[in-house]
């Protein structure tokens, strides 16, 4: 079964992803399917949790931190703004500090320490991670296709959604126990008991936000996750690796997508030897890829001879990715 075989066929696996390592092609395999699935009459988002990410490169259009903007019809597109989720979060927080303890601002040795936190490495893919629940929330959309972030990145981002959730489920299970003794501190402590259910709600929220956007990218299904990899031996390893701790994680693998083979039934004539080296090179891992991925792997896409940029390159990606004629 084929790549759109796999897509069409499972309309219920509405969350579509695709991961690797960076520079391999995942920003311009989400456009490319995003076109596609558009095409067939499906409303999609795509949309990248990648800070480096070039979806506003791949379509011509300035979308960076913009919402969803339209591209073409039923196909938009999202780049996230993390710096202003980020923001965003610090306001949220400054508000819920004064909303819980009756404060008309926040303490300077409090706000001191919100400032510091957008420096937080963490920070960063908490507001990313934010920003998902958001968008699916939100819904209006057929297919949401994710531009993710690179392998190491992803695993972080997958560790830190089950990390948190242990740690809050270790909370809030502590909390329920307090429960127990409500009626005796209810008799000295009315307002300590009041600061500490808005505490213990805020926490259930943030557990379950998390929650969501674990469960979408473990839940097999809806959910499909394709890696992207290129005929190196070095992308092969990792890739193999990544797979297996993706699997760990319960990540529903999809299949392998290979980007960037020469195309030999093209090159005619004497080859540069750098040339003939690389199809040499080329042909001994793709055989590898065989043995390692065998069926899993959906498709082989051909290097092309420019770069992938606006609506007709994408067309012209989709078109080779999925096999059929496209308008």
């Amino acid at each position: 079964m084929g790549l759109a075989e796999r897509l069409l066929g499972s309309p219920e696996k509405q969350f579509i992803m695709y991961g690797g390592k960076g520079g391999l092609g995942k920003t311009t395999f989400s456009a490319a399917t995003a076109y596609y699935l558009a095409n067939k009459g499906k409303r999609v988002l795509v949309f990248s949790v990648d800070p480096q990410a070039s979806l506003s490169d791949i379509f011509e259009r300035d979308i960076f931190g913009q919402g969803n903007v339209e591209i073409a019809p039923n196909l938009f597109a999202c780049e996230v703004d993390a710096d202003r989720r980020i923001a965003e979060y610090q306001q949220e927080i400054r508000q819920k500090i004064m909303d819980m303890y009756g404060m008309a601002k926040v303490p300077d040795e409090i706000e001191s320490y919100i400032a510091a936190s957008s420096a937080e490495p963490a920070m960063e893919e908490s507001a990313i991670f934010d920003a998902v629940v958001d968008i699916v929330v939100e819904g209006g959309f057929d297919y949401y296709i994710y531009d993710l972030v690179p392998l190491g990145h992803a695993l972080y981002y997958l560790s830190m959604g089950s990390i948190y959730d242990a740690w809050l489920n270790k909370i809030t299970g502590l909390r329920e126990q307090m429960r127990e003794y409500d009626e005796v501190i209810a008799t000295m402590q009315s307002d300590d008991e009041i600061s500490e259910d808005k505490i213990y709600e805020e926490l259930v929220y943030i557990k379950n936000r998390i929650g969501t956007a674990s469960q979408i990218m473990t839940d097999p299904q809806r959910t499909s996750f394709y890696f992207v990899l290129t005929p190196e031996e070095m992308i092969i390893n990792d890739t193999r690796k990544a797979a297996d701790l993706f699997g760990k994680f319960g990540v529903p693998m999809s299949g392998y997508i290979v980007n960037r083979v020469i195309p030999v039934e093209e090159l005619t004539g004497d080859l540069p030897s750098y040339l003939r080296n690389r199809v040499e090179m080329q042909v001994g891992c793709l055989d590898n890829i065989r043995k390692i991925f065998g069926k899993d792997v959906l498709g082989y896409v051909p290097e092309f001879d420019n770069e992938v940029k606006g609506m007709d390159a994408i067309r012209r990606m989709a078109e080779t990715m999925f096999g059929e004629k496209l308008t």
